[in-house]
C-alpha cells in the first residue's frame, strides 16, 4: 500500500473506531452468547485497528543510497537502486467490501427489526411484572370478585367447570 493511501486508510479506521458506541451496543445485548460474540467482534476490531495504526501509519524511511555507495561500491548500489525503482507496487483493489456491504446492510435492517420486537416484548413483560407485583401485594385482601374482574377468562373457566359438573377428579 502506498504511504499516503495507507495513511488515509488508517485515519478512516481510527475515526470509525472512535465513532462506535461500544458501551451502548453492549447494553442492548441480552444473552450470554451474544455478549461473547460481541466481545470477540470488539477484540477483532481493536486488533485490526491497532495493526493499521502501527504498521501502515508510518511513512517508510527513504533509502540513503549514498551511504551504501560508500561502503559497498557505486556499481552494485546503482544496480539495486535501478531494480528497486523499477518495482511497481500494485494498487489495492477492494473486492471484499462490495461483496459484503449488501449483506451487512441487510443485517442492519434485521437488527433494527429484532430491536423493535425486543423492545415491544420488554414492554409487555414489564407490564406483566407490574400486574403480578400488584396481585402479590393485594392477594391477601382481594376477594374472588375483584380477581375475576381482572381475569374474566379464569371466571369463565370456573363457570364452565361448575356447569359441566367437572371437579378435577
Amino acid at each position: 500500500m502506498s504511504g499516503s493511501r495507507a495513511k488515509k486508510v488508517v485515519d478512516v479506521a481510527f475515526k470509525a473506531g472512535k465513532s462506535i458506541d461500544w458501551d451502548g451496543m453492549a447494553k442492548l445485548l441480552v444473552s450470554d452468547e451474544a455478549r461473547k460474540e460481541f466481545v470477540n467482534l470488539r477484540r477483532a476490531f481493536d486488533e485490526v485497528n491497532s495493526t493499521l495504526q502501527t504498521k501502515f501509519s508510518q511513512e517508510p524511511e527513504p533509502i540513503d543510497w549514498e551511504h551504501y555507495r560508500k561502503g559497498i561500491g557505486s556499481r552494485l548500489v546503482d544496480m539495486y537502486k535501478e531494480a528497486y525503482e523499477s518495482i511497481e507496487i500494485p494498487k489495492y483493489v477492494d473486492n471484499v467490501t462490495p461483496q459484503y456491504k449488501p449483506k451487512f446492510e441487510a443485517l442492519l435492517v434485521e437488527l433494527k427489526e429484532a430491536e423493535k420486537k425486543s423492545l415491544k416484548e420488554s414492554e409487555r413483560l414489564e407490564k406483566e411484572i407490574a400486574e403480578v407485583q400488584e396481585l402479590k401485594n393485594k392477594i391477601s385482601t382481594m376477594t374472588a370478585e375483584e380477581y375475576f374482574s381482572k381475569h374474566p377468562e379464569v371466571k369463565k373457566k370456573f363457570d364452565d367447570e361448575i356447569r359441566n359438573d367437572y371437579w378435577g377428579y
